[in-house]
C-alpha cells in the first residue's frame, strides 16, 4: 500500500461512476485530504479488473448502465472482503437502502446538496474503522508470535521474559544471533524459535553441533566436497551451508571450532559464497547463521583460540539463556510439558506432581539443566504406579565434594571463570566414576568428544595425569 511522505498508510479510493462530471466531482472532493489516493473508473469492466488491487473504500454507483447494483457489490464483497462500498444513487430509497446494507453495503448516499458533507464523514468513520482493524490484526499476529513461542520456549522468570523479547527482536531481522549458556539450557530450541518466526520459516533450519564433528571432517560437512576429492569421497556432497541456502544455519558449540576453519568460515560470511573440497569454482549461499556456546568467546579471543575479526561478525545479537538453577518456578512448568508430552508419546495415561515432588524438584540446582530435568521428570514417570509421581520417584544425584575434602565457604568465595567450574566439576566426576569418560559424560548429560577435548587441552585430567 502506498504510504504517504510521513509513512502514514494512504486510503485507497475508487469511484465508479459513469457520469463524468459527477465522477470528478466525487474524486475532487475525496481528492483534497493528501492522505487519499483516488481512481475514477467510468467503465465496470475496469473497475472489476482493477479489484484485485483490493481498495479501503469503493463509491458505487447503483445505476449504471446493463448492470445492477446489487450484482456489483455482489462482486465487490466476493472478491475485496475487507473493502468498505458506498453507494451513490440519484434517487432516495430507504428500502433499497436498508436491502443493500443487509447484503454488505457499508452505507447508502443519495446525490443532493449534502453530498458532499455526508461522503467526507462517512470516509473519514471508515478511516477509522480501518485503522483499528489494522491495529487489531497486528495485536492478533503479536498474541499468536508470543503463544507460539509459549510453546516452544516455557518460562514466567524475569530472565526467561527477557529472552523472549530478544527472540521476537531476532527474528523480525537478518542480523546474526549469537546464543549463549551453559550445556543443557536449551540453545538449539531458541535457534529454531527465531527460525520458525522470521521471514525465513517457509526455509530450511539445518543444525550442526561443531564439538561432535572431527575436526578434520568438520570443513567438508560445512562445505561440501567433490568426487574424489580425498580418499572416501565416492560422489559429489554439497555441504550444511547449501543444504540451508534460503534458511538458516545453526552452528552448535562455535567455540570448539578450529582456529584454521574459523578463517575459511569468516570469508564465507563476508563472500556469501563457499568452495567445495576438491573444487577451485564457489556456489552463492543466502544463509542466515545463529550461533551458540557454552564458552565466554571473549576470553577464547584473548586467549588467541578464537579470532577476533570471527568474533565480531558472529557476534550480532547475543541471546543469553539463563540455568535453570536461576529461573525459579519456571522448573514446575517446564516439568510438567515434559511430563505431558512423554505420558502422550508413550501411551501412557496423563500423571501429576505430588506437592512433595515439586518441592524436591525445586530444591535442585541442575547442573545438567533442562536436559537433566527431562531425564529426571521422564523417569519418574516411568517408576510412578500411579497417576500421581511422589517425591520417591525423583530420582536426583546431588553432586559429591573430592574425597577428603568439604566444600566449604571459602570454596564458595574463591572467584572463578564459569569454565573453571565447570572443568572442577568434571573433574570430580571423573574421579567419582573411577576416570570412566563414557559413564561422566552419561551422567553429565554431555558428549564425550567435550570431555575428550577438555582432557587434549589440559583442563581437566585423568587419573595417571593427576
Amino acid at each position: 500500500m502506498p504510504d504517504t511522505q510521513d509513512n502514514k498508510p494512504c486510503t485507497r479510493i475508487f469511484v465508479l461512476e459513469d457520469d463524468l462530471w459527477y465522477s470528478q466531482f466525487l474524486s475532487y472532493h475525496l481528492s483534497l485530504n493528501p492522505d487519499h489516493e483516488v481512481k475514477v473508473f467510468n467503465s465496470v469492466d475496469n473497475f472489476l479488473k482493477a479489484l484485485p488491487e483490493r481498495p479501503d473504500v469503493v463509491t458505487l454507483d447503483y445505476h449504471l448502465p446493463g448492470y445492477k447494483g446489487e450484482d456489483i457489490l455482489g462482486r465487490v464483497l466476493q472478491e475485496s472482503p475487507n473493502t468498505y462500498t458506498l453507494v451513490v444513487s440519484g434517487q432516495e430509497d430507504i428500502t433499497k437502502a436498508v436491502a443493500l446494507m443487509k447484503q454488505g453495503a457499508y452505507d447508502y448516499i443519495s446525490k443532493n446538496g449534502e453530498t458532499k458533507e455526508r461522503l467526507w464523514s462517512i470516509v473519514e468513520k471508515v478511516k477509522q474503522d480501518i485503522t483499528l482493524r489494522r491495529e487489531l490484526e497486528e495485536l492478533r499476529r503479536e498474541v499468536a508470535q508470543r503463544e507460539s513461542l509459549g510453546r516452544e520456549l516455557i518460562g514466567t522468570s524475569e530472565p526467561m521474559r527477557r529472552v523472549f523479547s530478544l527472540v521476537e527482536k531476532a527474528a523480525k531481522s537478518n542480523i546474526n544471533v549469537t546464543i549463549t549458556g551453559e550445556t543443557g539450557t536449551g540453545k538449539e530450541l531458541v535457534a529454531r524459535a527465531i527460525h520458525q518466526h522470521s521471514s525465513r520459516a517457509k526455509g530450511p533450519f539445518v543444525a550442526v553441533n561443531v564439538s561432535a564433528i572431527p575436526s578434520e571432517l568438520l570443513e567438508s560437512e560445512l562445505f561440501g566436497h567433490e568426487k574424489g576429492a580425498f580418499t572416501g569421497a565416492a560422489a559429489l556432497r554439497i555441504g550444511k551451508f547449501e543444504e540451508a541456502n534460503g534458511g538458516t544455519l545453526f552452528l552448535d558449540e562455535i567455540g570448539e571450532m578450529e582456529v584454521g576453519l574459523q578463517s575459511k568460515l569468516l570469508r564465507v560470511l563476508q563472500e556469501r559464497e563457499v568452495t567445495r573440497v576438491g573444487s577451485t569454482g564457489t556456489v552463492s549461499v543466502d544463509v542466515r547463521i545463529l550461533t551458540a556456546t557454552h564458552r565466554n568467546l571473549l576470553d577464547e579471543v584473548r586467549r588467541g583460540t578464537f579470532r577476533e575479526d570471527f568474533y565480531y561478525r558472529l557476534l550480532g545479537i547475543q541471546v543469553h539463556l539463563p540455568p535453570l538453577r536461576e529461573r525459579g518456578h519456571d522448573v514446575l512448568l517446564i516439568a510438567q510439558r515434559i511430563l505431558q508430552v512423554f505420558c502422550a508419546e508413550n501411551g501412557m495415561p496423563s500423571k501429576s506432581l505430588s506437592g512433595e515432588a515439586q518441592k524436591r524438584l525445586l530444591r535442585h540446582a541442575y547442573p545438567g539443566n533442562v536436559r537433566e530435568l527431562k531425564a529426571v521428570v521422564e523417569l519418574a514417570a516411568v517408576l510412578s504406579e500411579g497417576d500421581v509421581i511422589g517425591v520417591e520417584d525423583i530420582q536426583l544425584e546431588e553432586l559429591q565434594p573430592k574425597a577428603g575434602a568439604a566444600i566449604g565457604i571459602a570454596d564458595m568465595e574463591e572467584e572463578k571463570t564459569l569454565d573453571e567450574h565447570i572443568a572442577d566439576t568434571v573433574q570430580r566426576y571423573l574421579e567419582r566414576y573411577d576416570y570412566n569418560v563414557v559413564r561422566v559424560a552419561e551422567k553429565l548429560k554431555v558428549g564425550r568428544s567435550t570431555i575428550y577435548r577438555m582432557i587434549r587441552r589440559k583442563e581437566v585430567f585423568l587419573k595417571e595425569e593427576a
